[in-house]
């Protein structure tokens, strides 16, 4: 007699265990996660197919996925085409008298089982034109399959969709299958979701769309449950407790400003201002759209930590904006009478030495640095403030080694990557979030226009112009050198040498990109600063840099190679004074989605629709790129589309963990948790 403890273990159990899966099918699984027969079970159908019979070919629409009955009358032999292809023509009629051309290229298999005569359905896109109706390559089904949905799975070549049904029909046949329901009764009852067993059986092999729609919803939900939970709990690890600070009025440091701050500044300011004067370390994201004035507000945190007696650190992804954030910060401070450093790989001997003694003694009240501020020789007094720039591009284990250089210290992130809300919950759900969704007054909004390459003896005129007027060009091309992959494609090197040879003959232009030097970039983006070079042709090293408020103009080529964020980044390099600014997209993509992404930032510069439309084509994986970390990976449900479940689930997880802080009396959701975590290479204590 099997015990509930066995039946739990059939999910633990491998898939090589079920009749049919060998060695050769286990690695095809491995390859797509499918390693125990649970994996099995949570490797959820992307899509339907609907084998329902088309009883009426005639009206049944261009382009049309449909099922069709017919009967085979002709079969030509296959043929021999280019490329050593074979294409086989086949001839059939439906019951209505419609007749149906069927081509098979490559697929010699099913030509051989057509039996003359005999009737068969026939599923894929159907063509009508002046000479009938046509399909090429269409999937042969079963009878059985007839008016149902039928799974499509995500697959390796030599696995298909039917395969993986097979095995999870199996699963469920089995004497001894059980589920145990990780969602709590009154969770279930709340929110109309049905049993976990149900869902899955109604996911893998629904009866309708209603049935489809059912178990996605469940799933969804408990997926985006368990993902809410587990950051909330990570968050309360996040934040130890400590004494707050006794004066928090950052009154004197605005009023020290040579300008005013806006309303959302001011507002960040008293968060952060709260958050220092609170029993707890300070974890919080400041985000704010290009130009929105976030180093003014974590200036007015290192100000407040000064005051208290501590010591901050500020940490920049480049030498040319550690550079540049050491300047604007002395700018704010230095009168107030903060001591400011900044440790760079470029300083180096004597001055080095003469920074760390400083920074040990607690002589420095504020270094900023790249990650060498993280490195082993430097040694702080007391540090209790980490301010991070663009964290998205350190990696995980180096913003923890900083943190490690105070105790327990408050950490202000800073971003102008704007991410949508239901993105914010989730990569940044374990600290707070304050959003600069103002800009500074004086601020004229940039025209930006989309044009093809046949327009760029009139664009690179309008750049000379520019220029002769006495202001500054930004040109981004997409690759350092040409790439015989990419022939269409401009690349930064030779476009420069065209530009400065032909177009731009006589102005002074220089050319950045990865491959130099940190110091090499440094000179050539401090020699446009100071307005030595008049036009920069760059990739995107530039997309965060140095803040030129007499650049105006910037050419982006071949924009439709960029993501819809990336565009709006490199956009923010310009309009950073009063002058009018212009942003000039370039592609000859004939690809109509292409120019509809790129219109999108002709219509609007609001960062964060740009965010959302950004996300919903590329996917969080893409958007935020391999080093982000808190996005473990979800299995059913999508963050673009399950918005509204998103916030559902967020408020249920805060409602359980009011009655259960670490959810000791609900070890199913737990332990839900725990596997969602470490799936992803994070761990929850």
């Amino acid at each position: 007699m099997s015990t509930a403890t066995d039946k739990k273990e059939l999910l633990d159990r491998s898939v090589s265990s079920l009749k049919g899966v060998g060695a050769r099918r286990s690695l095809l699984y491995s390859r797509i996660g499918v390693r125990t027969i649970g994996d099995l079970l949570r490797h959820y159908p992307r899509s339907y197919l609907n084998y329902s019979v088309c009883e009426d070919l005639f009206t049944a629409a261009d382009g049309e996925n449909i099922a069709v009955s017919a009967r085979v009358d002709r079969k030509n032999p296959p043929v021999r085409i280019k490329s050593g292809r074979t294409m086989q023509k086949i001839y059939a009629t439906t019951a209505d008298g419609s007749s149906v051309e069927l081509t098979y290229f490559n697929n010699p298999y099913t030509g051989a089982r057509l039996e003359v005569g005999n009737e068969y359905i026939f599923y894929g896109k159907i063509q009508k034109d002046l000479l009938g109706v046509s399909m090429v390559n269409p999937v042969l089904v079963q009878e059985s399959e007839t008016g149902i949905l039928t799974p499509q799975y995500a697959l390796t070549e030599g696995l298909s969709s039917r395969m993986i049904a097979s095995n999870i029909r199996q699963v469920f046949q089995e004497k001894d299958f059980y589920v145990t329901d990780c969602l709590p009764e009154d969770v279930r009852r709340e929110y109309g979701l049905i049993g976990a067993e149900e869902a899955l059986r109604k996911i893998h092999f629904p009866k309708s769309e209603s049935d489809a729609a059912e178990a996605r919803k469940r799933l969804v939900f408990e997926e985006l449950l368990v993902l809410s939970l587990g950051i909330k709990l990570r968050k309360s690890q996040v934040h130890g407790d400590k004494p707050g600070y006794s004066d928090i009025s950052a009154d004197e440091f605005i009023e020290s400003l040579p300008f005013e701050l806006t309303g959302a500044q001011k507002r960040c300011i008293g968060e952060i201002a709260s958050d220092l004067g609170g029993n707890r370390a300070m974890n919080r994201l400041l985000q704010g759209d290009v130009g929105s004035g976030k180093t003014a507000v974590a200036a007015a945190a290192v100000y407040l930590a000064w005051k208290n007696g501590h010591q901050s650190a500020v940490m920049a992804p480049t030498e040319v904006l550690a550079e540049q954030h050491a300047e604007t910060f002395r700018s704010f401070l230095e009168p107030l009478g903060l001591t400011v450093g900044l440790l760079t790989g470029s300083v180096k001997g004597e001055a080095r030495r003469i920074l760390l003694e400083q920074t040990a003694s607690g002589g420095a009240d504020l270094i900023v640095g790249t990650h060498a501020v993280i490195s082993e020789g430097v040694i702080f007094r007391d540090l209790d403030l980490v301010v991070t720039d663009e964290q998205h591009r350190f990696g995980v284990a180096q913003r923890a080694t900083l943190g490690r250089k105070g105790y327990a210290p408050h950490t202000l992130v800073m971003s102008a990557t704007p991410i949508p809300r239901t993105l914010s919950l989730i990569i940044y759900g374990d600290l707070d979030i304050s959003v600069l969704d103002e800009l500074p007054k004086g601020r004229k909004k940039i025209r930006t226009v989309l044009v093809d390459d046949s327009y760029r003896s009139r664009y690179l005129g309008f750049v000379r112009k520019t220029v002769e007027e006495g202001h500054q060009v930004y040109i981004v091309c997409p690759l350092i050198e040409e790439s015989e992959a990419l022939p269409e494609t401009l690349s930064a090197t030779e476009y420069y040498e065209e530009l400065r040879d032909k177009w731009l003959d006589g102005i002074p232009i220089g050319l950045m990109h990865g491959k130099l030097s940190s110091s090499e970039k440094a000179d050539l983006m401090n020699g446009f600063r100071d307005g030595d070079i008049k036009v920069l042709v760059s990739t995107t090293v530039i997309e965060v840099g140095v803040d030129c408020p007499n650049a105006t103009v910037i050419i982006i080529e071949n924009a439709e190679r960029f993501g819809l964020s990336t565009l709006h980044q490199l956009r923010g390099r310009i309009g950073r004074g009063s002058d009018q600014s212009w942003c000039v997209l370039v592609s000859s993509s004939g690809s109509s989605t292409a120019k509809q992404r790129l219109n999108l930032l002709v219509e609007t510069d609001d960062g964060f629709r740009i965010a959302m439309e950004d996300l919903k084509m590329r996917g969080p994986g893409d958007f935020l790129g391999s080093r982000q970390h808190g996005l473990p990976n979800l299995s059913v449900a999508d963050i673009a589309d399950d918005e509204k479940t998103m916030y559902t689930a967020n408020s249920a997880a805060d409602s359980i963990l009011s009655k259960d802080p670490d959810l000791s009396s609900n070890p199913l959701l737990m332990e839900s948790v725990r596997r969602l975590f470490n799936e992803s290479g994070q761990v929850l204590n």
